[in-house]
């Protein structure tokens, strides 16, 4: 054993406000380069959807291009519209380390405002059975990436002024969306009877795979991430995981188009006010 190393790696050594050498606009800068692909910009708003099932209702219906001009190495990026507004999504990228590997290079293409909707599993029973939505508002942080963006701390959480601007935005929808917390795991098949009862002694909500990185990484870099969970099974048991129409994509694409238009409302009041005051 080599005793130069730190006992726990993961949370130490980190210097989080030292500047990165490696920087997603140089890796996309060359993948340009390499692709012969122009600059351009991705929609101001992106998702991104792990379990792929957005993307593939879109394309299915004819309502999702791909986008020539990513240059990412390891995803596409497709673009489609509803209800008046230009989207982004990226499909398939599963976990945390993955999702903010991703967000870092949308980012650093032209996204302002970023939505993750990962599927999840119940936790605590909130009075409606699967599936239905979280409205994450802080994540534990039980997986790995998000220690290489801020100090250790039991929870990652979502930007207090998002959440507020999202309040009351679902009410209206056919799913219903619970605001609470989640647990962030790395390994989903290391979930053990005990580490499930601590969590659930917790009040946490559902279990996924991305959250608590995604929010590590927006407050660390100034960005603005919302996620959500849909909770749409009891970890594998008998009948699980029906995610609903179009394997859920019907209503996790309201709940996406209900925040975008409540976010970018807000965006506007505020570029408004602020203009307002300086006039």
């Amino acid at each position: 054993m080599d005793e130069t190393l730190p006992t726990t790696p993961i949370v130490s050594g980190k210097h989080h406000t030292e500047p990165s050498v490696f920087r997603p606009e140089n890796l996309l800068r060359e993948a340009r380069r390499q692709k012969g692909l122009p600059d351009l910009r991705t929609p101001r708003v992106c998702v991104l959807d792990p379990d792929g099932d957005l993307v593939r209702h879109l394309v299915a219906q004819g309502r999702a291009r791909l986008d020539p001009a990513w240059a990412c190495y390891h995803t596409e990026l497709h673009r489609f519209e509803d209800d008046g507004f230009e989207f982004g999504v990226v499909g398939c990228a599963v976990g945390a380390a993955f999702a903010v590997l991703i967000a870092e290079q949308l980012f650093a293409s032209g996204c302002d405002l970023l939505l993750s909707m990962t599927s999840a599993g119940q936790l605590t029973t909130v009075g409606a059975p699967p599936p239905y939505f979280v409205l994450i508002d802080r994540a534990l942080r039980d997986e790995g990436v998000s220690y290489h963006y801020l100090p250790p701390s039991e929870f990652s959480s979502a930007a207090g002024d998002l959440l507020n601007a999202v309040e009351g935005a679902f009410a209206r929808l056919r799913a219903p969306v619970i605001r609470g917390a989640t647990w962030t795991t790395d390994a989903p098949f290391r979930e053990t009877a005990v580490q499930i009862a601590a969590m659930q002694a917790r009040g946490l909500l559902a279990v996924e795979m991305e959250a608590a990185g995604l929010y590590a990484f927006a407050q660390a870099q100034g960005r603005r991430v919302l996620c959500f969970a849909h909770v749409t099974n009891q970890m594998g048991q008998v009948g699980d995981f029906e995610k609903g129409e179009a394997d859920g994509a019907v209503d996790a694409l309201s709940v996406l188009t209900a925040a975008t238009s409540r976010l970018l409302r807000y965006d506007a009041s505020a570029m408004g006010a602020e203009h307002g005051g300086s006039g």
